[in-house]
């Protein structure tokens, strides 16, 4: 859950100086999974949010290690803190490309905040999606509408990334993304955006080799 207290700034900048020596030593990961898994609770949103991250690129090497702690990484996308929610996202993506069924039992959650009302949150979950679907495609069948519907967001950044879904999705199932070449077309030709033009005709490209 959230964390309730907050150190003082001098153990905050211990603890966040540890985080960023671990995450350049991949030798230690497996290892020390427990350690970073027990600064979720009770500790600065500075270190929940670097615990966060970390904990999901842990688990895209080691899911098997993570898998104990998935649950209070999924709980964090109840946060009211932004950075919560992203983060939590992020780390749900990087162990479902690992390990889909660690990440399946929050599926529906996941697929919540694809309405966020903060657009990081939206482009989080976008990223996340991209992560499972590189390995676990299948289950996004179902949901290829709501990943259109992201093409139009509001916010310039999630439109940026949205069509990558499309690239992802085009270079293992085309078939579940043909449906919207024609939209992707008329993005990758007529958006104002320079970025989604470029991702839309990657999509684009993929769909059509395959």
């Amino acid at each position: 859950m959230p964390p309730t207290n907050t150190p003082n700034n001098s153990s905050e900048k211990t603890l966040y100086s540890q985080l960023s020596a671990l995450t350049k030593d991949k030798t230690v990961w497996q290892e020390s999974i427990p350690y970073v898994g027990a600064l979720l609770e009770n500790q600065s949103p500075k270190i929940t949010a670097k615990a966060l991250w970390l904990l999901g690129e842990m688990g895209l090497q080691y899911p098997e290690t993570i898998a104990p702690y998935v649950g209070n990484i999924a709980s964090f996308m109840d946060a009211t803190n932004d950075i919560f929610r992203e983060r939590a996202l992020n780390a749900l993506g990087r162990i479902g490309r690992a390990r889909f069924e660690l990440v399946q039992p929050h599926w529906e959650k996941m697929f919540s905040l694809a309405s966020d009302n903060i657009p990081q949150v939206r482009l989080s979950f976008i990223w996340a999606s991209e992560n499972i679907a590189t390995n676990t495609p299948n289950p996004y069948k179902a949901y290829m509408p709501l990943f259109a519907n992201l093409l139009n967001d509001s916010d310039d950044k999630v439109r940026m990334e949205a069509p990558e879904m499309f690239r992802v999705m085009g270079k293992r199932r085309p078939m579940m993304v043909k449906p919207y070449l024609e939209r992707l077309q008329w993005l990758a030709g007529n958006d104002a955006n320079p970025i989604v033009r470029i991702h839309s005709a990657g999509a684009i490209r993929v769909i059509k080799q395959e």
